[in-house]
């Protein structure tokens, strides 16, 4: 039996069928979470006629148990923290500090290498369309919602081709708005509903954050 997605470029383009209200929004800008939301949110970016960027967040795991997030830290630097676990720490700010500071390297880099010179987009008070490839247990969007609040980000929406159900109504909570294409019931891994789900590489992420850039400068976009 085929998946609901032959892959996350179609994914893109049946999820943008949901969106068609914000089609040349000038307050709107999509950002895809990197890397496999690129691919879904490059399409739509294209059909919604809107610019597309990358927001990156990282986990912050505790040393020696990487699994268990303390928080996470995303794009500008912000930083969303677990306050529950640090509690149980008698120097949290030190633990935090030395994960965070690694992390946010990595973020910078990814960022120089996602953009290539290209400078990060302005969010104050627009309407984000944060896009993904797929909601299992939703910790990094929540976190990227989260981080999303304090710019003084206009309105939210979370946008994905499938989700947990669970997780869908949860990121209901957080966010202005939270769109799954489609939530199986049956839901196990996002990959099942892809028949291509190969990784997506830095490559494949740059080229299409260029093209997007281009296509946007020759219409005179931004």
């Amino acid at each position: 039996m085929d998946a609901p997605f032959p892959d996350r470029s179609a994914a893109g383009r049946q999820l943008a069928e949901k969106l068609s209200e914000y089609t040349g929004r000038a307050d709107a800008i999509v950002l895809a979470l990197p890397r496999g939301g690129v691919p879904v949110a490059y399409e739509v970016a294209q059909r919604l006629d809107l610019p597309l960027d990358v927001f990156v967040v990282r986990k912050l795991g505790l040393p020696g148990y990487e699994e268990l997030a303390m928080g996470a830290i995303a794009s500008g630097g912000v930083r969303v923290v677990n306050e529950q676990l640090m509690q149980h720490f008698s120097d949290p700010e030190r633990v935090l500090d030395s994960v965070a500071n690694l992390e946010a390297l990595e973020i910078e880099r990814r960022e120089r290498e996602y953009r290539d010179g290209r400078a990060a987009p302005e969010l104050r008070g627009r309407t984000v369309i944060l896009v993904d490839d797929g909601l299992a247990t939703g910790a990094t969007m929540r976190a990227a919602v989260m981080a999303l609040r304090q710019p003084g980000v206009g309105s939210i929406i979370v946008a994905v081709p499938v989700g947990a159900p669970e997780t869908c109504r949860e990121l209901e909570q957080v966010a202005d708005r939270t769109i799954c294409a489609i939530a199986p019931e049956n839901f196990e891994a996002v990959g099942q509903y892809y028949d291509d789900f190969a990784q997506t590489t830095d490559e494949e992420v740059r080229e299409l954050l260029a093209a997007a850039a281009e296509r946007r400068s020759a219409r005179g976009g931004t």
